[in-house]
């Protein structure tokens, strides 16, 4: 490390069980960030602040009012903008030694597979089952983990899947029924809970890249705002998953 970053980095590497080699092996990670609203505004800050090494930006929306309440990547000044362009400001500001890949257009399975090939991790942060179905699929077929996450009204919940034959994936966790799933903007969303979230898949995400700690693999982490009541679950994998199970039979 620089000088620079040694000391940006001083209080990670002081962390028993952390250190230096914990620090160099975020520097040499790679990871896609998939939506940069609520929960992708904490994951990507955090794994800029604390040092990833490549950051892949997916987002084709643009930074609306509505927006602002909770998306703390963006500004009012840059509402209008694309999402990726506001989330590249903020994060080069944040932390110029993390290389920011930007990616506007929306995520084929085509694209997902290339982009999956290039990244040790993805992190979830979208807002729809169809995305969350493509990205855990992407993950299955590259063999690398993936760290879920959702919220709405004052209910969140982060996941974390290896993405190794063997073990469940999100799809063993809800299987696709066809249904459409709660959307924030037609239920609200308490504002901190999206940051309480966002904030857990990044340490999810610091955990499986270094090594330190455990992480929540195959385990559902489920929290109610309201009460601060917080309670985890297994998940087991299913043996009619169409994802998993047919990659781990071939």
């Amino acid at each position: 490390m620089t000088p620079d970053e040694q000391t940006r980095y001083s209080r990670h590497t002081l962390l028993p069980g952390f250190g230096e080699q914990a620090q160099d092996a975020l520097k040499q990670s790679r990871v896609l960030i998939v939506g940069l609203g609520g929960l992708g505004s904490p994951v990507a800050m955090y794994l800029a602040a604390a040092g990833v090494g490549r950051l892949l930006l997916a987002d084709f929306d643009a930074v609306d009012l509505s927006n602002l309440q909770r998306q703390l990547l963006h500004t009012s000044e840059r509402i209008g903008w694309t999402k990726v362009d506001s989330a590249v400001a903020t994060l080069q500001a944040l932390n110029p030694h993390c290389e920011l890949v930007p990616i506007k257009r929306s995520l084929s399975p085509a694209r997902l597979a290339e982009f999956s090939a290039e990244v040790d991790l993805i992190v979830d942060a979208s807002d729809n089952f169809q995305t969350r179905y493509a990205v855990n699929a992407a993950c299955v077929k590259a063999s690398i983990p993936l760290v879920s996450g959702a919220a709405i009204r004052a209910e969140g919940q982060v996941a974390v899947f290896t993405g190794r034959p063997g073990n469940p994936c999100y799809q063993c966790l809800y299987p696709d029924d066809g249904q459409e799933g709660e959307r924030c903007a037609r239920e609200g969303v308490l504002a901190p809970l999206v940051g309480i979230i966002g904030s857990i898949q990044a340490t999810e995400a610091i955990k499986v890249l270094t090594g330190y700690g455990a992480p929540l693999f195959s385990t559902l982490l489920l929290l109610d705002a309201q009460t601060m009541g917080i309670r985890t679950l297994n998940i087991p994998a299913d043996a009619a998953c169409p994802i998993c199970r047919r990659r781990d039979a071939q």
